[in-house]
């Protein structure tokens, strides 16, 4: 299928649901996601990324667990299933997948070289730790990576240019934590962090429960601004 690709990665082969835009070669985007996979949401954002310009690539994370995992955000079941997964995934291997991504993607014919990351939730944690861990990254967003906090040790050895948004009353990321991520990144000058009032988390999700499309439009031209900026 054109919207699917394999990535040979160092542990084994996953797929990745892949968009491209009509004018290439151009930069692209790996997009990783929630806890509900490659899923419609993910899908719609890789498209989205489409028109902007990019190429998109969301890999799936959960291949070890449960290869080609598509869950539904308004269903209870969904829900619980992919926290289950959640639970379970190991981060170490993830980042390493991630690596892997994106080397096999700034290697595709059609991209020009130029790669960053975007992530959500779980795929926003594994943004900050893939732009920690990989310099071969050339630049990373992050929306609202739950864990983050624990994981600021590392933060030294951020390289890529990192955008990160936070919802001030997400529900995953408590007030204190937020505050301990916003002073740790204001120390690094290659890092930005947007903060949204009255938001919840995925307030930018397509569908989902807290969307709220003004803060959502906000955020997303703010990425796109920063993607360009450094992609181009």
């Amino acid at each position: 299928m054109k919207d699917r690709t394999t990535i040979e990665g160092r542990d084994g082969a996953f797929g990745a649901y892949i968009a491209r835009p009509k004018t290439l070669p151009a930069p692209a985007v790996v997009v990783l996601h929630e806890v509900f996979g490659v899923n419609a949401d993910i899908r719609k954002t890789c498209d989205e990324l489409v028109q902007q310009g990019f190429i998109a690539v969301a890999p799936d994370l959960f291949w070890r667990q449960e290869p080609g995992v598509d869950l539904n955000v308004t269903s209870e079941a969904d829900w619980q299933h992919g926290l289950r997964l959640y639970g379970a995934y190991d981060r170490d291997e993830g980042a390493r997948d991630i690596k892997d991504t994106v080397e096999a993607v700034r290697r595709l014919p059609e991209c020009d070289g130029k790669v960053a990351v975007l992530g959500y939730c779980l795929g926003g944690l594994m943004v900050f730790l893939t732009a920690v861990r990989c310099h071969g990254v050339d630049a990373a967003v992050a929306y609202h990576g739950g864990d983050t906090e624990k994981y600021l040790g590392e933060v030294d050895g951020l390289n890529a240019p990192l955008l990160m948004h936070l919802a001030e009353e997400d529900e995953f990321i408590s007030k204190a934590a937020q505050v301990e991520i916003k002073a740790a990144l204001a120390k690094r000058p290659n890092a930005t962090v947007y903060s949204y009032p009255a938001q919840n988390h995925a307030f930018s999700r397509h569908g989902g429960a807290h969307y709220n499309a003004e803060a959502a439009t906000l955020a997303h031209q703010r990425t796109y601004d920063f993607l360009n900026q450094q992609l181009r």
